[in-house]
């Protein structure tokens, strides 16, 4: 793209500089008021400049178009009767333990303290 305004930015300029060499002053044989010659100037101007501002002017992104969002959706409740059934309890066997503690006679020894675990 800055090869492109190069080049048209010197194309530009070199056609300037051409014009203006090769201009000769207006005789009186054109039948133009020397008015009319500066409007004439002016006009061109503006054409050349135009051209030469729409060529290095960058392009316009290309316009994108949606498409409209979807209607409303609307959704009708429904009231269903619900039922619920209560789970059963199933009865649960839970094993109670406890430690005894007991003393016992050991011959040759003497009295020696033991434990045991008792579950009912």
């Amino acid at each position: 793209m800055k090869i492109f305004r190069l080049v048209s930015g010197t194309a530009a300029a070199l056609a300037l500089v051409s014009g203006l060499a090769v201009t000769e002053p207006a005789a009186a044989r054109d039948r133009l008021s020397p008015g009319a010659a500066v409007a004439l100037g002016a006009l061109g101007g503006l054409a050349v400049g135009a051209a030469v501002g729409a060529a290095v002017a960058q392009p316009q992104p290309p316009v994108v178009y949606r498409a409209p969002p979807p209607p409303p959706v609307y959704v009708e409740e429904r009231r269903v009767p619900v039922y619920y059934e209560r789970p059963v309890r199933e009865r649960v066997y839970v094993e109670q333990c406890t430690t005894e503690r007991y003393r016992e006679w050991v011959p040759g020894w003497g009295w020696e303290h033991r434990s045991r675990r008792v579950c009912h």
